[in-house]
């Protein structure tokens, strides 16, 4: 005896189609530093080959779950210890550099030692304002660049994760462990920061990625979710929480005018 079960999606199930991920800044001030994510492709590169990698449908298909964040700065950053010991960065590129060293602490922030996972791995911490939001299931991971070769290599790893961003619009940080201390951190505008790989219910669906408005219900909640990780331990444990305070829809796609 068998069984067989088929389940079909009505067209006006909002979980049939593509899958529809917004993204917005957290704020409009310095907003032209921060490109939108980029889809990562390299379907520009030979195809002349029916066997060439740019034709593989694997690879196509993983491309097209992830998104680049370019670095929004030039950075040339050393660490050291002054004389009381204490960890401390240094900003090498001086008065040459893009950046104000007085306003370094607006861009870079040395984690607090305590916090660091080794004690002889400083964790450094890059704000950014991309918010990433969904209505259906959306997992995000944050994870390097990998498909891009760095020239130089960077001394040290970034820090992933990964987290669902229909009930958890969270802005994001670039976090980065420094293995190698004697070897500045060098970082170029324009070059990928880190990938967001997105995954939503159905691995056959396709992805779209539009700039969402931000709209009252959405900074409502962005609002009623975020900084909570001063406050309590385990944030995972507030999902279920959250998710009871979402709004059903929060995803506006962006007009352009």
């Amino acid at each position: 005896m068998q069984f067989n079960i088929t389940i079909q999606r009505d067209p006006e199930d909002p979980r049939s189609g593509p899958i529809t991920v917004g993204w917005l800044r957290a704020t409009d001030k310095g907003g032209v530093l921060f490109e939108p994510p980029e889809r990562v492709s390299f379907r520009d590169t030979n195809r002349a080959s029916a066997k060439s990698a740019s034709r593989c449908p694997a690879v196509i298909a993983l491309e097209a779950r992830y998104f680049m964040i370019k670095c929004p700065f030039d950075l040339h950053i050393g660490f050291d210890r002054d004389e009381q010991g204490r960890a401390r960065l240094i900003n090498r590129a001086g008065a040459a550099g893009a950046v104000r060293s007085g306003r370094m602490s607006d861009v870079l922030m040395l984690v607090s030692e305590a916090e660091w996972r080794y004690p002889d791995r400083p964790t450094i911490q890059m704000k950014l304002p991309y918010i990433f939001i969904a209505d259906e299931p959306v997992y995000m991971t944050q994870l390097d660049s990998f498909a891009h070769y760095r020239r130089r290599p960077l001394p040290g790893t970034i820090f992933g994760g990964r987290f669902p961003i229909n009930i958890w619009p969270r802005q994001l940080m670039w976090a980065f462990e420094w293995h190698e201390t004697d070897k500045d951190l060098i970082l170029k505008r324009g070059e990928p920061l880190f990938y967001v790989q997105l995954e939503g219910d159905g691995p056959e669906r396709p992805l779209q990625l539009v700039e969402a408005e931000r709209t009252p219900e959405l900074q409502s909640y962005i609002d009623h979710v975020s900084g909570v990780v001063n406050f309590a331990n385990q944030t995972f444990s507030l999902f279920r929480a959250a998710e009871a305070a979402r709004p059903a829809r929060l995803l506006v796609a962006k007009q352009r005018r």
